[in-house]
């Protein structure tokens, strides 16, 4: 049965489709305005020259020429940016207006039982994408989105500039990240990033590890002079590095000349880069798998007594996933029998074995069949004969 996807489905599980490339459009149509003011600025200024030349008595051909000519270069220059600038927006809002039609499509309810199972297999890709690229694992999404022909509903562009980050990072060199929060400067200090500070705190250590002390405190001085209250106390600590040794045997200043920092900062990068374009921190097919768990726990998951081989939180992979997760809430009860997994009730009755352990009829039945009119029961391995289960009634 295929069910007509509700409002407040698509907002929960298509968020992130819409997300990116709407702040993507937004950044571009900000940048791309600044860049027009300055550019039509420089534009007036020339303007003006041109102006005070004409009511100038003694200004000559060659003076008007020149200005001329810078006018005109200004302005060619600014028609061939426009263009360049509108290509982009266009392409932007032509990704988002594509994605919003695919999403669209579907909560229509337009699409027939073979289009729906389609859309849906492309969703769960999507979702499997979305995951691989958070957790870093780059090449494996990249391959899946080019087999599942999905490069337009997935954000290969923002996950290719954080691929190129992470890697200059473990590589020990910050300059990529350093131009990534220049060029989001604004955004970040709105949303109070200290990625820019740890990644020059990180440079600042550097130095002091290659031994070249009196360059890193000409770099404290110029990056380090104006810093947030509630970084204060960091930099300090840091700045405290010029007297101890590399090999110093102090826990604190020990961990501050680690390389584990290298991998902290590739992880609040990840953590800024989804928090600048509004994405949640965990991934879809993460908050899903957990939400399902959830719903699904109940305190007799983690009994061996009460094991149910059907239940996917009672298996050992999701046990342990879903240890720390809320238990769902029950207003009844429901019987499961242990043998067989199927519920308990009016049409699989329950029976009690003469050592109190109860089963579904159903299952004894099963068994019994196979084994002569013989029972075993799955949890204390003793035999009965099946002539001996007696019924149980649940109040």
């Amino acid at each position: 049965i295929i069910f007509k996807m509700a409002s407040s489905e698509i907002e929960c599980l298509e968020h992130p489709t819409f997300k990116v490339p709407y702040e993507l459009l937004n950044k571009k149509f900000r940048t791309t305005q600044k860049l027009l003011d300055r550019d039509v600025a420089g534009i007036n200024v020339t303007t003006k020259e041109l102006t005070s030349l004409a009511f100038k008595e003694d200004a000559t051909v060659e003076e008007a020429t020149k200005v001329l000519d810078s006018l005109s270069q200004k302005i060619n220059n600014l028609k061939a940016k426009s263009s360049e600038w509108e290509n982009e927006e266009e392409s932007l809002a032509e990704e988002l207006c594509g994605r919003v039609s695919y999403v669209k499509s579907f909560a229509s309810g337009d699409m027939n039982d073979q289009a729906q199972r389609v859309w849906k297999k492309q969703r769960e890709d999507r979702i499997l994408i979305d995951h691989l690229f958070r957790t870093g694992n780059y090449k494996t999404a990249l391959v899946l989105t080019k087999d599942a022909d999905l490069e337009h509903l997935v954000d290969v562009e923002l996950f290719r500039m954080a691929q190129s980050v992470e890697d200059a990072l473990l590589s020990h060199n910050t300059a990529p990240c350093l131009a990534w929060c220049q060029e989001n400067k604004s955004k970040l200090k709105r949303i109070k990033s200290c990625l820019e500070f740890r990644v020059r705190l990180q440079d600042f250590i550097e130095m002091i590890k290659k031994d070249k002390r009196m360059e890193a405190i000409r770099y404290a001085r110029k990056y380090f002079a104006t810093v947030d209250p509630d970084l204060l106390n960091e930099c300090q600590e840091a700045l405290a590095l010029l007297a101890f040794s590399v090999t110093t045997t102090c826990l604190k200043y020990k961990n501050l000349f680690s390389d584990d920092r290298w991998t902290e900062l590739v992880e609040l990068f990840r953590t800024e880069n989804f928090a600048l374009h509004q994405l949640n921190q965990h991934s879809l097919l993460s908050a899903s798998l957990k939400a399902g768990l959830s719903a699904l726990k109940t305190p007799q998951c983690y009994s061996k007594e009460t094991y149910n081989m059907q239940c996917p939180v009672c298996s050992k992979g999701f046990n342990s996933l879903a240890e720390n997760l809320p238990f769902s809430y029950h207003a009844q009860s429901q019987l499961i029998c242990t043998m067989s997994g199927d519920p308990i009730n009016e049409h699989n009755p329950p029976l009690v074995l003469p050592n109190g352990y109860v089963y579904g009829e159903k299952a004894l039945k099963e068994m019994a069949t196979m084994n002569n009119g013989n029972v075993t029961c799955s949890r204390t391995k003793e035999t009965f004969n099946f002539a001996d289960a007696k019924k149980v009634f649940v109040m």
